[in-house]
């Protein structure tokens, strides 16, 4: 017979106690960090490179569900959300604090589950954890992260730097985050129904995990150093691409054409649009979570990435009269619209 493993209550530990456990093994990697978590605030050292900060806040209801999503996983993609818009400015993360606001039905061994995930992430993309504040929460879960990165002077991307005639490109492929996210919902509807049902998720290992532990574009940044690439804008993809091509678009305050048969999509995410009746340039388009990268390059850059794999020319910049326009595979234009998640809704 199993026995049931022992949960500890934080308010065993208290505030401080908890802190202590879920930090008494960070190791510092980045020689930036002079001094990180243990006094009252961090100590940074970037001398002569710029500094790029980015945060994001997730809460549980909206941006997560524990239902199905495992404590770990969730660290881990909290962290990930953050260094991708660091990667996205052609910059390299280097710190991150952590915020977290808690309610009563999690123990200690919840929250090390979250870190151990957070730890992961810090370990594989070397980021230090340097600080952070834990508290109460009456409604469940909320995470916030800031990102701490640096870059060379001059070499930062904007999402202002696009020109007509630049090429748009994009990392890897796109959809599969919001699929696997429908798949998820779907088995997470037929569980509450009958929980004794077996969830139906086989076969569907890549876009569960482009859901549930995505990966951030850490090695494009090089690519772009030793192919000797600048893009002229960059953003990353979290809230759908027609979201992150309009960004693009109103900030360099040019026009864009978007071709349809040029969208890269792996074959789970149109498998899984097939089974549940979606078009999977819906999911492409405005499903969103990604984090791979949209960006702009010179015309001049072409042959330096038209056989490379980790590129797909999806489309071109154009004036901006000429509007922001889809032009699908029977040739008509038709204008791009934002469907992708709205923070303010």
């Amino acid at each position: 017979m199993n026995k049931e493993i022992q949960q500890t209550s934080i308010s065993e530990l208290g505030e401080f106690g908890l802190i202590e456990r879920i930090t008494k093994d960070i190791q510092l990697k980045n020689s930036s960090t002079v001094k990180g978590v243990g006094d009252d605030a961090a100590i940074l050292d970037f001398k002569d490179k710029q500094v790029v900060m980015s945060s994001d806040l997730l809460t549980e209801g909206v941006h997560f569900n524990l239902m199905y999503a495992p404590l770990k996983h969730l660290g881990y993609k909290a962290v990930i959300v953050n260094l991708s818009d660091v990667y996205a400015m052609n910059a390299i993360p280097k710190q991150i604090t952590v915020n977290i606001a808690l309610s009563g039905k999690f123990s200690v061994e919840a929250v090390e589950e979250l870190y151990a995930g957070i730890h992961l992430a810090c370990e594989k993309y070397g980021v230090d954890l340097v600080g952070g504040d834990t508290t109460s929460s009456l409604t469940g879960l909320t995470i916030s992260i800031t990102v701490l990165g640096e870059v060379e002077k001059d070499a930062a991307v904007l999402r202002s730097g696009a020109k007509p005639n630049d090429l748009l490109c994009v990392t890897g492929d796109l959809g599969g985050a919001y699929m696997g996210l429908q798949l998820l919902e779907r088995e997470n509807e037929v569980y509450k129904v009958n929980a004794k049902m077996q969830p139906q998720m086989e076969g569907y290992d890549y876009i569960l995990e482009r859901q549930l532990k995505p990966e951030a574009r850490q090695d494009i940044v090089s690519a772009f150093q030793k192919l000797e690439i600048k893009p002229t804008s960059m953003i990353d993809i979290s809230d759908g691409l027609s979201s992150e091509i309009i960004h693009l678009c109103k900030n360099s305050k040019v026009g864009c054409n978007l071709y349809e048969e040029k969208i890269p999509m792996d074959e789970q995410t149109k498998e899984m649009a097939e089974e549940m009746n979606i078009n999977p340039l819906v999911a492409a388009l405005n499903g969103g979570e990604d984090y791979e990268l949209l960006f702009t390059i010179s015309q001049n850059d072409y042959e330096k990435i038209k056989t490379d794999p980790d590129f797909t020319i999806i489309g071109h910049i154009t004036e901006t009269a000429d509007g922001i326009n889809l032009i699908t595979t029977g040739g008509s234009a038709i204008p791009l619209v934002a469907q992708g998640w709205n923070h303010g809704k």
